[in-house]
This record gives C-alpha cells, sequence and structure tokens, in this order.
C-alpha cells in the first residue's frame, strides 16, 4: 500500500533534477574553460599527470608548492597559482636549495605555476596549463618572511630599460646571471623565456661552456622574471612536448633582429576594421581526459580529435612560447 506513494513522492524529487542534468552538461560545454577551471579551487583526486600541450591541457592530481619553504616564498597568493606536477614542485624546490647553497642567492620569490586542475587562466597566461611552466622573479627574496598583504602589492623589480631595449646595469648582477644559468642548466628544462634584452646580456656575459643559451629563448615581457617550462616527464603518453629549439646558443642575427627599434610607418596607416575577436576556448577544446578532471566524469569516445585553436586570440601552442602577459599592473 505504501509502495506507490512513496514511489510517487521519489519520482517528484528526482525528475527535477534528472531534467536539469541535460542543461547543466549544455552550461558546461558552452562556459568558457578559463571559467570552469579558474573557478576550481582543489585538484582532481587522480594520479599525477599533465595532459595535452602547454596551451592547451590540463593537470590531474596537482601537487601544491608550500607558499613558504627553507628557500624560497610563493607570491601573489589569491590567484592560488601554486600548482604543479611533483617534477615541476621537485625542480623548484631543488632550484631554490642549489641557487642558495652553490650560487649565494637568497632564496626565491616565486610567481604563477598552475592551478589547481590546470586548465586555461581566467588571466595572465595562454600557457602554464598542464603544470610544467613555472614563473621565477629576479628579485632576491628579502630576509624575512613575508606577510600575505606583502605578497599580493610587493613591486618586483625589471631588469631591463624598455624604452632602450637593454639591460639595466643598476639592478641587473652576476646573482641573476647564475640563476638562469644553473635552471637552463637542469636536465628537467626544455626551455627558458627571458626578455631579448635579458637574452643580450647572457649572451656578453657568458664563459666557457655556452650549451645552456640554447634553452634560454627571448620573448616580450619577462623583464620582472624568467618562465621555466619542463619538459614532458619520461613515460608520461598525456603530455604533448615542444619542439626542441633550433641548433646553437641564439646570440646571433636572430636576437638581435629582436632588439631593433621598430621603424616608423612610411604611409600613414588606413584605418582598420574592427577585429573580431574569437571564441573562447571550451572544454570540448581540450583533451577529453580534461572533462574528467574537471568533472569527474569520463568524456564520451571521439571519433576524432578536437581541432587546434588559440586561446583567445593567443599564438598556438607550437610557437616559441604563447601569449604571456602581466595579469596586475606589470608583474604576473
Amino acid at each position: 500500500m505504501l509502495r506507490s506513494p512513496i514511489r510517487a513522492l521519489a519520482l517528484s524529487i528526482l525528475l527535477p533534477v534528472l531534467a536539469a542534468l541535460p542543461a547543466m552538461a549544455d552550461s558546461i560545454d558552452e562556459t568558457p574553460a578559463k571559467i570552469l577551471f579558474g573557478d576550481v579551487t582543489t585538484p582532481s583526486p587522480l594520479a599525477p599527470r599533465a595532459i595535452g600541450s602547454y596551451a592547451k591541457g590540463c593537470l590531474a592530481g596537482a601537487v601544491a608548492l608550500p607558499v613558504n619553504g627553507p628557500d624560497w616564498q610563493a607570491m601573489r597568493l589569491s590567484r592560488n597559482r601554486n600548482w604543479g606536477t611533483p617534477e615541476l614542485i621537485a625542480f623548484t624546490e631543488k632550484l631554490a636549495h642549489d641557487a642558495k647553497r652553490q650560487d649565494g642567492w637568497p632564496g626565491l620569490l616565486v610567481g604563477d605555476m598552475g592551478q589547481p586542475r590546470g586548465g586555461p587562466a581566467r588571466t595572465g597566461h595562454a600557457s602554464h596549463q598542464i603544470g610544467l611552466d613555472v614563473d621565477i622573479w629576479l628579485t632576491r627574496m628579502p630576509n624575512r618572511l613575508l606577510s600575505r598583504d606583502e605578497r599580493e602589492k610587493l613591486a618586483a623589480t625589471s631588469m631591463v630599460n624598455e624604452k632602450e631595449r637593454v639591460i639595466d646595469r643598476s639592478v641587473w648582477s652576476a646573482g641573476q646571471h647564475k640563476l638562469i644559468r644553473r635552471a637552463a642548466l637542469d636536465p628537467r628544462v626544455a626551455r627558458i623565456f627571458v626578455n631579448p634584452a635579458i637574452k643580450k646580456a647572457l649572451c656578453e656575459e657568458a664563459r666557457g661552456d655556452r650549451g645552456w643559451l640554447n634553452k634560454v629563448r627571448p620573448w616580450w615581457g619577462h623583464t620582472y622574471h624568467f618562465h621555466v617550462r619542463l619538459d614532458c616527464p619520461a613515460g608520461m603518453a598525456s603530455c604533448i612536448p615542444q619542439k626542441a629549439p633550433p641548433p646553437g646558443d641564439g646570440c646571433g642575427p636572430e636576437l638581435d633582429a629582436w632588439l631593433q627599434p621598430p621603424k616608423p610607418p612610411k604611409t600613414p596607416p588606413k584605418p582598420t576594421k574592427p577585429t573580431v575577436k574569437p571564441r573562447p576556448m571550451l572544454l570540448a577544446d581540450l583533451p577529453p581526459a580534461c572533462r574528467q578532471v574537471l568533472t569527474g566524469a569520463p568524456a564520451a569516445p571521439e571519433a576524432e580529435p578536437a581541432a587546434a585553436m588559440s586561446y583567445d586570440g593567443a599564438p598556438p601552442a607550437d610557437v616559441e612560447n604563447p601569449s604571456d602577459e602581466p595579469v596586475t599592473g606589470t608583474l604576473h
């Protein structure tokens, strides 16, 4: 006698939930991926692995870099971007340790790594998506523990006179040179991105073995920090590696071209039509495994891989470095 009323009650509760499921799925599939991944504050309970490419992927089983360490302090804590693969955490901690004990560097101020589940960020980066990128400030760490407020507001020091496109010798020292060199010598590192003026200074100052300069690549911005990118860990098939850098130390004409002042236009530029902003990257544009990383639900099998596309107009992942602009002021 009670079964029918109970069933009716159960259906009255379940039907609205079931009816909402397609709408929820539509919402996830139509919301920009940078919103979806930017809103998640905890890592996925999966085995650690980088999934996809540096500018189009996600991160399973992320590990957090402790905000305070014996030789480092994490900055801009409100962003919650001190996450990475175990390999990235180990690299950062070792660099901090070795630079202090062997080079006399007082400690690392660590900028953005990745989000708890990787993926596109709301602001600041096209890369940093798979837990293998980290920004290291070129400012020396103070000999004290910074407060949370200081970590949000402390201004980093630019190493470059951007107007003249040359290194600022009043702040650049052998310490920054040694720090970048030490990072480049680590076999796990695929690339290091620095401002072209910093690359020029490294080229002029390097003595003896210059092989490490091959990994140090010029890219605009990067006056306050250098951006380290690790290779895909061995045996991690879900990670798409970047092409090897071209041979040589990168100190020749190709570097000089970066430092030339822009030529003035011969004729006044014609008015251009307003550009159409490309659609943002969606969850479906990422590797299928990223759905499970984000929601816990595996994706349905795909007949063909999703078409490659850029992130909010940024260059695709196979260029030298995707757009990596500052988030607040000139820092990130």
